[in-house]
């Protein structure tokens, strides 16, 4: 019962955020063909549902040829490779917002694990691997909340990016994505939707920790 109202929520929600967020998605459409290099949306292969491949859909944020470059698909504070308007789109999260399109076909829902690329996903251990995905990626998920400023993460880290995601930050959101596996319910979804609302006007905020105490401990950090 818990997938299908799950379900019937992002059908509803989504359709209904679309049309009430349609002011605002349309001057960002128009404003993004008029800047930067003139594409609006930017689709991206990610693992989905039982590790079956989706095209993500987000607002372009960084140059067309981003992954060809330095970093290749990590992304720093303050990015050469983000331009002006995409800067403010990724702290906003309303870069995010075309993924509502991805939850109304049904590739996504609205929380969830965050879906990864491949290059993240073959260093998962297989274990792992055949858990995270056993729900449908989200547009936000208990690991959005934990990790609201991974960019900071990834630029203030001594140790080159890369070597700090796979070490320190992958491992951890998968034993956060587990943890959600084992305690999804439209409860935790609510609280999780909530709380990402919460880090995006109170970035610095850790009210995860007090509504979900038994999270998985930090290993490394």
């Amino acid at each position: 019962m818990y997938k299908f109202f799950k379900r019937l929520f992002d059908i509803v929600f989504s359709l209904l955020a679309i049309v009430i967020l349609s002011p605002l998605l349309f001057p960002i459409v128009i404003l993004l063909k008029l800047t930067g290099e003139g594409y609006v949306f930017y689709f991206q292969k990610r693992i989905g549902y039982k590790s079956r491949y989706f095209n993500i859909w987000k607002f372009a944020t960084m140059l067309k040829d981003s992954p060809n470059m330095a970093n290749g698909t990590i992304t720093l504070r303050k990015d050469p490779r983000i331009t002006p308007m995409g800067g403010f789109l990724r702290m906003t999260k309303i870069n995010e917002l075309p993924q509502l399109f991805n939850v109304l076909k049904g590739d996504m829902s609205f929380v969830g694990p965050r879906p990864l690329v491949d290059k993240n996903f073959v260093t998962t251990p297989k274990e792992i691997k055949d858990q995270i995905y056993l729900n449908k990626p989200g547009i936000t998920g208990i690991g959005s909340v934990v990790f609201r400023d991974e960019e900071k993460l990834l630029s203030e880290t001594q140790l080159p990016p890369d070597q700090f995601y796979n070490q320190v930050i992958g491992p951890y959101k998968c034993n956060l994505e587990l943890w959600y596996g084992q305690n999804c319910s439209l409860i935790t979804d609510l609280k999780i939707l909530l709380l990402t609302a919460l880090v995006i006007l109170i970035p610095n905020n850790n009210y995860y920790a007090s509504w979900f105490k038994d999270l998985p401990k930090p290993v490394n950090f």
